[in-house]
């Protein structure tokens, strides 16, 4: 019955629309520390299903179940490209496949095919000819498909690609793509770019020497690329160390916390984690030569998990990202957001810290500060802004000032509790993030489930509502993660992810006992509720102050869907009010509020946008 009063709240949420309003986590919560395990890479049929739309008045969406999989870690932190939707309408998706527990000697590619009217059966066996793991898949050439797997406990070292010149058709050509002993590629991440989706580029990781590998190059783990112009039988470029990457510059790189996106002759490489830089490689002709951006500029630079030593504790970047091109050429990215620190022996995660932050190539990049990457709105010191350059958090659905989630025993991903971002760019601009997070009224007794959320923006300034993709009856008890959304949209956006039963995972972290886990397609229309301008109920859109802190002044651009009388006021903590801007009567559409810091003393205030009878409060630091 508690279930079912908590699962009616759920939906009256939805029908009146989600509050964007955080809650700040208390500090018991979000100080608990966890340690660490490295990174995995070894682990000692049903009928086809349509799943019914979902019943939100605000969000449609359909799936299917593709495939399912007793293996369920699909990644270590950032998902691969596992889904490609083709002009035609005809989409491939592809997975980690496991059924022969625990040892999975079966493990491989999991690959299914719509074709324009239906998926075809879910697959009981691999792609490959012997064991592999953590596939990419991508189009090839005009009307084909490939994708790369790394072998692992298999009869070869190194990765393998499985093509074919015409998708959902005919046998797959297996190249092999080997490599020296203690310097195995593992864990790749490739693409497809260049006219006709001809050249494949790839990055992958040395084998780590806490997974039975060496120092390459003076790394641990070593990030390559690799660029092929016909689909791996030939390499142009092959296992090139970039100077940028190079162990000038770092000591070891970890499994899955990096990706590869191309477009054109556009190609963009995002790499970091909690113990790296969060940084961008960006190529604007094919791969040729590179830019280096550092987006997040790591408190503990070339920190050796070798010779480990220990730190404070700071906020970070959590492994989990993804990005996207823009009609321009401009790189936008997502970032899940943790906190972590060493002890000498050992690396902690902190389950009670997430978020999700959000930047492109025309913002300021964020600072080595311990603090620059807090997502708590109490964090002083926090460079990140709300609904601008954090975009992503966990939601109070019942709306009652606290997260009622089940504490003592997050599943352990070692992400943060909201993480898994995955990004989107149409081709009008509109921007949409898919990101997992740990959903309170959703548990099992024991432990909190993870859904699937979306928001969406039109210019990356202003955000809208927030949206649990999961919400339907049939994921009440429901872990949904592991989003891989496809890069091409149209009226619809597509993404395949994971889901099954119990929170957590059997084969990492939370070593549950091996069941089911279902692998599902999940199409989402963009022309309701969380992709219009305005929802039924809301008339002011309000930013965030840019710069915030500020010195001497500081911009607040608002977003009005009716024309009314506009003001500002500055409170102090007190509630003292120390400055108002009567703006006057002001037509629909988006203007911006200058504020000068004269006469006021550094601190923290609070300021309020007042647009007819809506009102909108934010805080802003004076420094």
């Amino acid at each position: 019955m508690r279930r079912l009063l908590l699962l009616s709240l759920v939906l009256a949420s939805f029908m009146a629309g989600l509050t964007q309003q955080r809650v700040t986590i208390p500090e018991d919560l979000r100080n608990f520390a966890e340690k660490k395990v490295p990174p995995v890479l070894e682990t000692m049929n049903f009928s086809h299903e349509v799943l019914p739309s979902s019943t939100q008045d605000f969000v449609s969406v359909e799936e299917d179940i593709i495939g399912s999989t007793y293996f369920d870690l699909q990644s270590n932190a950032s998902m691969q490209n596992r889904i490609f939707v083709y002009d035609d309408g005809t989409i491939g998706g592809v997975w980690t496949l496991g059924f022969d527990f625990p040892n999975f000697d079966d493990r491989g590619t999991g690959y299914n095919y719509y074709d324009g009217s239906a998926w075809g059966s879910n697959p009981t066996g691999q792609l490959e000819d012997d064991r592999t793991g953590w596939p990419a898949y991508a189009a090839w050439g005009e009307n084909g498909e490939i994708n790369v797997a790394h072998y692992s406990g298999a009869a070869y070292d190194g990765l393998v690609y499985a093509r074919r010149t015409e998708k959902g058709t005919g046998d797959w050509t297996l190249i092999d793509y080997l490599t020296p002993v203690g310097n195995e590629m593992v864990w790749p991440r490739m693409t497809t770019g260049g006219v006709n989706h001809s050249i494949v580029h790839q990055i992958a990781l040395t084998r780590p020497i806490a997974n039975g590998g060496s120092l390459c190059q003076g790394i641990d783990g070593a990030l390559l690329y690799s660029r092929s112009p016909d689909g791996g039988d030939t390499w142009d470029m092959q296992d090139v160390l970039f100077d940028e990457l190079n162990s000038t510059n770092y000591l070891a790189f970890y499994g899955d916390t990096y990706e590869v996106q191309a477009d054109g002759d556009n190609v963009a490489i995002l790499y970091g984690d909690s113990w790296t830089d969060l940084g961008l490689l960006k190529s604007t002709d094919g791969g040729d030569t590179w830019t280096q951006t550092i987006i997040w500029e790591h408190p503990y630079p070339m920190w050796d998990p070798n010779a480990m030593y220990p730190t404070d504790t700071f906020y970070c970047a959590d492994g989990a990202h993804g990005l996207a091109f823009d009609q321009d050429g401009m790189v936008h990215i997502v970032f899940g957001i943790n906190r972590a620190h060493s002890d000498g022996e050992g690396t902690f995660w902190f389950h009670g810290v997430g978020g999700i932050g959000y930047w492109n190539e025309t913002r300021p990049t964020f600072s080595n500060d311990l603090n620059a990457l807090c997502p708590f709105a109490d964090c002083i010191y926090s460079e990140l802004v709300e609904d601008y350059s954090l975009i992503g958090w966990t939601q109070d659905i019942n709306n009652n000032g606290t997260i009622d989630i089940l504490w003592d025993d997050i599943a352990k991903y070692y992400l943060g509790l909201s993480s898994m971002p995955q990004i989107i760019i149409d081709d009008l601009n509109n921007i949409y993030v898919v990101y997992s997070s740990v959903t309170e009224t959703y548990e099992n007794g024991t432990q909190s489930y993870r859904h699937l959320w979306a928001r969406w923006s039109y210019n990356g300034d202003f955000w809208g509502s927030f949206f649990d993709l999961t919400s339907d009856l049939i994921h009440i008890f429901d872990e949904c993660v592991f989003p891989s959304v496809a890069s091409f949209s149209d009226d619809w956006f597509y993404l395949v992810y994971q889901v099954d039963t119990e929170p957590g995972m059997a084969v990492k972290g939370d070593e549950d006992p091996y069941g089911e886990n279902f692998i599902r397609f999940m199409k989402v229309y963009k022309g309701v509720g969380i992709f219009e301008n305005k929802s039924p109920d809301e008339s002011l859109k309000v930013s965030q102050n840019i710069p915030n802190p500020f010195s001497k002044e500081t911009m607040v651009q608002i977003e009005l869907f009716d024309a009314c009388n506009v003001s500002l006021e500055v409170t102090n903590l007190t509630g003292q009010k120390v400055l108002e801007i009567n703006k006057g009567h002001l037509p629909v559409g988006i203007h911006n509020i200058t504020l000068k810091a004269d006469g006021l003393s550094l601190g923290l205030y609070f300021y309020t946008v007042n647009a007819g009878d809506a009102a909108v409060t934010k805080k802003m630091i004076l420094e």
